[in-house]
């Protein structure tokens, strides 16, 4: 169980982050078409997981504005943009927003993937969503880059994710 913080105040998730240099649990969770996506389906590309709670707040949506604009420099490279938003909520984002590097996943019809990954929060106001994080996947399926964010509020360190992509 790892604390972190809302707008000051502690709340818990579930486990850990996968720390690097270990295999990224797979997962399957929905897209916006209601279609589902495992991480094995990325196989042989870099793949950013930029976890988050939901895109209806500020903070999510420039983290995925954000990564959207540094998929497009980066070859090889696919963004997944997980949180617990019901599909048709993360399309509607998409669409408005000209999001066209960032395929967005649900957790909706599972929690598993917040368990496996450590970012279920599992106390405060938002429980049941996921904490805020970071995970970098190479092309063989091992974690190259992890980081949750100590303040859910906060935005994650973009950099480091993105010069862990050799």
């Amino acid at each position: 169980m790892a604390t972190v913080t809302f707008k000051g105040s502690p709340v818990n998730t579930y486990g850990d982050l996968p720390k690097v240099g270990t295999k990224a649990p797979d997962f399957t969770l929905v897209k916006s078409d209601l279609s589902e996506a495992k991480l094995s389906d990325f196989k042989g590309k870099y793949v950013v997981l930029n976890i988050f709670p939901s895109l209806d707040t500020g903070v999510c949506a420039t983290s995925v504005r954000k990564f959207n604009q540094e998929a497009a420099n980066k070859a090889n490279t696919v963004v997944l943009g997980i949180s617990a938003d019901l599909p048709f909520a993360a399309g509607r984002f998409c669409s408005t927003e000209g999001i066209e590097n960032v395929i967005t996943l649900s957790t909706f019809r599972d929690e598993s993937f917040g368990k496996d990954y450590g970012v279920l929060l599992v106390d405060g106001p938002m429980k049941g969503l996921l904490a805020r994080a970071v995970v970098v996947v190479d092309p063989e399926g091992k974690i190259i880059y992890e980081e949750l964010v100590s303040e859910i509020a906060q935005e994650p360190d973009y950099n480091s994710a993105i010069k862990s992509i050799v």
